[in-house]
């Protein structure tokens, strides 16, 4: 049965993306001149994900703490990695923001072209001149009232648990002084692991949105530290969303 899911939930998610495709685009076009931050192209790309999560029956989504991320201020969103479906799932948060990706993403058909459409901002992650460029990208964003979304680990975690944390974020927040909004998810992993193609049902997914923590209450200016305090909590806030 799984096989049969499987393959339904791929052409089903590989046709609803394609089929509307063409709809963003004329969305795109005739906002350009009026959308400069691409703002209105990230919420109708927040309106496709939160409705194909609901016409893909296989699981069920709660989203816990959804009001402690207030809309006009700007976060540096950090979440945790288990899927590739946590990108889909992230955007039922529906908020304002960017998405930090690896460059590869924008070579991929379809995908790479919406991203770039939305204005989120690539990563090459073994250059580092990109990797200052999506510094200033971030740094520029975020002045203009737009949070950043990433996920600190770099990569989705083999086993659903939290690996060590990249220090982009921290320095972002520290250079930036805004708030780091910490959220978890659990059960992505369960339903599509990395590398893998297989989905398998009666999984239930959950978010949770942690209060925001602001640099003045980090007590350390050392990335490195504040990386580690982060990942703390939030290993520590996964253990407790499993044991409830």
């Amino acid at each position: 049965m799984d096989k049969i899911k499987s393959l339904f939930v791929w052409i089903f998610g590989l046709a609803y993306t394609i089929i509307l495709f063409p709809v963003s685009l004329i969305i795109w076009v005739l906002l350009y001149p009026f959308d400069q931050e691409r703002t209105i192209t990230h919420w109708w790309l927040v309106i496709q994900a939160c409705l194909l999560t609901k016409l893909i029956p296989i699981w069920k989504i709660s989203v816990e703490g959804r009001e402690k991320a207030r809309r006009k201020i700007p976060y540096i969103i950090i979440s945790n990695h288990q899927s590739i479906l946590d990108i889909l799932i992230m955007n039922c948060l529906r908020l304002k923001f960017r998405w930090i990706s690896k460059i590869e993403n924008y070579k991929v058909p379809v995908l790479g072209w919406y991203m770039r459409m939305a204005k989120y901002i690539a990563v090459d992650r073994g250059n580092k001149e990109s990797k200052a460029e999506m510094m200033e990208k971030s740094v520029e964003s975020l002045r203009k009232g737009i949070s950043i979304m990433m996920f600190p680990e770099g990569t989705r975690s083999r086993d659903g648990e939290i690996a060590p944390f990249k220090l982009g974020a921290f320095q972002l927040a520290l250079m930036t002084d805004k708030s780091i909004l910490p959220v978890i998810v659990d059960g992505t992993g369960g339903i599509l692991p990395k590398h893998g193609l297989m989905f398998s049902s009666g999984n239930k997914l959950k978010i949770k949105v942690l209060d925001p923590v602001h640099p003045g209450t980090f007590g350390t200016a050392d990335p490195e530290e504040l990386a580690s305090k982060f990942r703390s909590l939030m290993i520590d806030e996964l253990k407790k969303m499993r044991e409830g």
